[in-house]
């Protein structure tokens, strides 16, 4: 029986809550700690991956020099939300994350940058793409893990 797109089993979980804490860890950890054999789970992250829930392996990293800013954006109608989103990513450097949310402002764009000089030059892109009609802008001051 062929799986829905976006349905996953407590296995598939399971494979996520470990990659999610490290990318790097092998087929055969992997299915040591589900209890499936390393062909199966070769197949699950293949098929995780093709189905879109797996959309890529990176790191999370933090570099004691490096300026994060979280940027909540509000758009104006009637300019497509998707459409603002997209030409954010495409046109802004440093983005690190972007969300579409609910609430007051309608994205959430997470920037990373060598100064505050690189953050606010992103702001400003931010703030002169069609759509954006407000911005507020909070210096990430720790993360915890």
């Amino acid at each position: 029986m062929a799986r829905d797109k976006q349905s996953v089993d407590e296995k598939d979980l399971k494979i996520i809550e470990i990659l999610r804490e490290n990318a790097r860890a092998s087929y055969a950890e992997i299915a040591r700690e589900v209890g499936l054999s390393e062909s199966a789970i070769r197949k699950r992250i293949a098929s995780l991956i093709k189905r879109g829930i797996i959309r890529r392996f990176t790191i999370d990293y933090s570099i004691a020099s490096e300026i994060r800013a979280a940027v909540l954006i509000k758009v104006k109608p009637p300019a497509p939300v998707p459409e603002v989103s997209r030409n954010i990513i495409r046109h802004v450097k440093g983005v690190d994350r972007l969300y579409e949310i609910t609430g007051n402002y309608d994205i959430l764009v997470i920037l990373r940058g060598s100064s505050i000089k690189d953050i606010n030059e992103s702001i400003d892109k931010i703030r002169n793409i069609d759509g954006v009609a407000d911005t507020n802008t909070l210096i990430i001051l720790k993360s915890w893990p």
